[in-house]
Formats: structure tokens, sequence, C-alpha cells
């Protein structure tokens, strides 16, 4: 094939590319834009402003009743003992239980756990009596057992439980706030939110801190506007709490899927975020709490998140199989237009991924097109003034976009990580590719019948190391 024939083929490949690629880019930001705009005017009317409380009130005080908090564990002998010291420290009420849940194969969780404890008669560590892992479901299960068992003996139930992940690092005022906003009142939320903050990582520029600028928007911007609009919110495995009978009334099996042995269910990659969709299902009010301390901080749930590329492609294939793939087979469509816009977003993600291979395919190809059209070929068509449109208006989205992610970056971090957020924009498009990629097939082995395993991430640093932490520049 001679270079005019390539060019030819190239041109079509480059056309077909553009069309795809600019069509959906375009849709995505449409989406985005109207997200932002619905963000704005929320803080034009006050409504997403953000309280400010003064942390003294709440650090330490009597909790209303009995708070359970569930952290599954496998494999998390490098970071279960930080975590358990930091919460029972900055977490001194006598109303706190927190079960510990680890596998008869996995000695070094459990002998780190009980270190960890340090004999506090708060933890509850309970051995499941199978070898792991199994998935993270089934652990909180079994989790949920042992608080039967101990509501049974001591004849009073909790009156929340929350989710906490063995990497966390809790905030001193995030129990005695969840313990005012949650209960089983009409006026109370049966499911409450606290905010995510992943911690930037000086090991990690690029992969391990691309996620501060993910959560920075989708908890600073998103979860506050689907508050706003009454549809139903996601729950992030960490920081959220749910009322003691609504887990008890879904794992009745009162919405969906009965969970058998508990509200959890053991088939499900992301169970966390079906519970919140659950919640709301079963006519439960769910609130995103977002509270600052007088010190400007966020109450929110502090922690490292995977600082290498396979670890960080894993951890997001799984979130993209059981949210967008297994998510429509489990829960599909319901509720008005501001819930299906709600589940389209949380759906994209597969379609995101193509679109986004697409486009990375599209700059090599017109890479290449350029360099012939410079070595004296011609090249075969010109894009219409419709394309051209397309084209620019893409470029004025991404501008927009990048403007948006600085932002509300740097409201969290300050100005040096809201520009690195800028910067590592392909890092996480590359990272979204490989992890639809890895979503699709995983998905398509469960078609077949392959039953879902906990893929859990590996976790070797904690925030709680005061050398480790990296303040706001």
């Amino acid at each position: 094939m001679d270079a005019g024939s390539a060019l030819h083929w190239l041109a079509l490949v480059e056309h077909e590319l553009l069309l795809f690629a600019g069509f959906f880019f375009l849709l995505g930001a449409l989406d985005e834009f109207a997200m932002d705009c619905a963000w704005l005017w929320l803080r034009f009317t006050g409504r997403a402003n953000t309280p400010v409380l003064r942390r003294r009130d709440l650090c330490g005080n009597p909790l209303k009743g009995r708070a359970a908090v569930f952290i599954p564990a496998w494999q998390e002998e490098s970071v279960i003992a930080h975590t358990l010291r930091h919460a029972l420290a900055v977490w001194p009420q006598e109303e706190l239980r927190i079960y510990v849940g680890t596998y008869r194969n996995d000695p070094a969780t459990l002998a780190a756990a009980a270190h960890g404890a340090g004999g506090d008669h708060r933890v509850r560590l309970v051995v499941y009596d199978r070898d792991g892992p199994t998935t993270k479901a089934d652990c909180l299960n079994r989790l949920y057992q042992a608080l039967q068992q101990d509501e049974r003996r001591e004849g009073h139930e909790a009156r929340f439980v929350l989710l906490q992940d063995a990497e966390d690092m809790v905030d001193p005022a995030g129990l005695v706030l969840l313990d005012r906003a949650i209960g089983p009142d009409e006026a109370d939320a049966q499911f409450v939110q606290l905010p995510v903050m992943p911690v930037p990582q000086r090991a990690s520029r690029w992969v391990g801190s691309h996620y501060c600028e993910e959560f920075a928007e989708s908890h600073g911007k998103a979860m506050v506007v689907r508050g706003a609009l009454g549809a139903s919110l996601p729950a992030a495995g960490v920081s959220c709490a749910f009322e003691r009978q609504m887990l008890a009334r879904i794992a009745a099996g009162e919405i969906g899927t009965g969970a058998g042995n508990g509200p959890f269910d053991a088939d499900s990659l992301t169970e966390d975020y079906e519970l919140g969709m659950k919640v709301a299902a079963l006519g439960g009010r769910s609130k995103f709490l977002r509270v600052r301390g007088e010190d400007g901080q966020l109450v929110a749930t502090r922690a490292y998140f995977p600082t290498r590329l396979g670890p960080a492609v894993r951890q997001k294939a799984r979130w993209m199989h059981g949210i967008a793939l297994q998510g429509w087979d489990r829960l599909g469509w319901t509720g008005g237009a501001g819930e299906w816009w709600m589940r389209v977003r949380d759906r994209r993600g597969p379609l995101s991924a193509l679109v986004l291979c697409a486009g990375y395919t599209l700059m090599i190809v017109a890479l290449l097109v350029a360099a012939l059209d410079l070595a004296g070929y011609a090249v075969p068509w010109q894009p219409s003034a419709l394309l051209f449109a397309v084209i620019s208006l893409n470029i004025a989205s991404f501008a927009w976009r990048a403007f948006m992610r600085f932002a509300f970056t740097r409201a969290e971090y300050g100005w040096a990580e809201g520009l690195r957020a800028v910067l590592r924009i392909p890092v996480a498009n590359v990272i979204a590719i490989m992890a639809g990629y890895r979503a699709l097939f995983a998905y398509s082995r469960t078609l077949r019948g392959e039953q879902p395993r906990w893929e859990k991430t590996v976790h070797d640093g904690h925030p709680s190391r005061p050398a480790m932490l990296e303040p706001a520049e």
C-alpha cells in the first residue's frame, strides 16, 4: 500500500472516529454542564452551602444509643491496627461497638486487629468460619449476624450501623454528627452519607492522587444535586450509616432480592451502592451530610487509595462492574426523570470508556494524517461547518470541565493539587479505559455462571501516621 492509499484509509477512519467520538463527547458534555448548572443554581439560592459547626460541640459527646461499626477485612494486616487505634482514640463513646470481620485462613489480619484493639471491650473480632475471600457483602452479613447475637444477649438493639473500610481514618466529629442525623422518625434520615476524602500522596502524584479530584467533584457537587432532586443516594461503602430497623427490613427481603443471611446481597460487587438505592425504594429518607468544622476542614473519612496502575484499574473495574453492569440487571429503572438521569450517570462508565478509547485513537490517527499532509499528500476530506462546530463545542466543554475540576479540587486540597488535577486528566482517562475493558470481561464471565469474588485492593499506608499526611498547599 502506497502513502496515498494509506492516507485515504486513515482519513476515512479519522472521519468516522470524529463523528462517533465528537457526538458522544458532546452528549457527555451536555450532561456534565446540566449538572454544573444545577449545582450553581443551588449555590446561588443558598441550598448548596456547607454549614460550619464547632468540632468541640461534636467530638466525644455521648450518643443517643448503640452505634455499631462494621469493618470487613481480608489481608489487611498492614492497616487494620492503625484504623482501630485511631477510631477508638477519637471516638471514646461507651455506646460504640466496632465489629471487625476476618477469615479463618487469614491469621495475620486477625492478629493485627487484636493488636489494634488493645483489649478494648468495644471491639468485637468476628472470625468467619469459611476460607476467604468470599465477597465483601458476605463478610458484612457475618458481622450483621454477630450484631444480632449481641442484641439478643444484651436485650437492646443498636440505633444505627456504620460501614467503614479497614484502611479508613475516621473523623473525630463524624460519629456524633451521624448519631444526630439518623433515626426512625419521619424527620430523621434512615441513611446518611458523609463525604469521603482521598489523601494526596507524594509518592503517587499521578495514580494515587487522581482520586482526590474525582471525590472532590462527586461529593462536592453530584451528591448535593442528587439530594436536591430527591433522587436516591448511593452509599459509598465508607462513612455511610443506616438506621437499624431499615437494615432489618432490607434483610427481611422487603425490596429486591432477599439477602437471606443479612441485608447485604452476597452476589453483588457493590452492595453498598445498592443498599442506598434500596433505602429510597422502601420509602426511607436519605441524606448527604456535608459539614465543615471551624478549622475549614470537612467532616469526612480520609484514606489512601491505590498508588499503582494495576490496583487502581482493578478497583475501578469492580465499581464499574457492580454499579453500571450489575446495577442495570439488579436494580433496573425506576422513579421519575431525576432518578433516571442519575441512574444513567451511574451506568455510563462502560460507554464512557469506549468513547475515551475512540478519542485517543482519533488523536493518533489525526497525527498520522497530519504527518502525511506535511509530507505533501492532499487530505481527501475537510470538516463540514456542522462538524467544525461540534469540534469547537467539545474543545470549549473540555476547557470548562478542566476549570470545574480545578475549582473543586482547589477548594479541598489547595491550588497546587488543583493544578495537578488538570494535568492528571489523561491519567484518569487511561485508567477508565482499562477499567471498562476489565469490567466488561468480568461481567461476561458472570453471565456464564462464574461467581463474583472479592477482588480487594491491597493497602499498605494509613493516613493516621502523622509523617504521611500532606497538608493542602
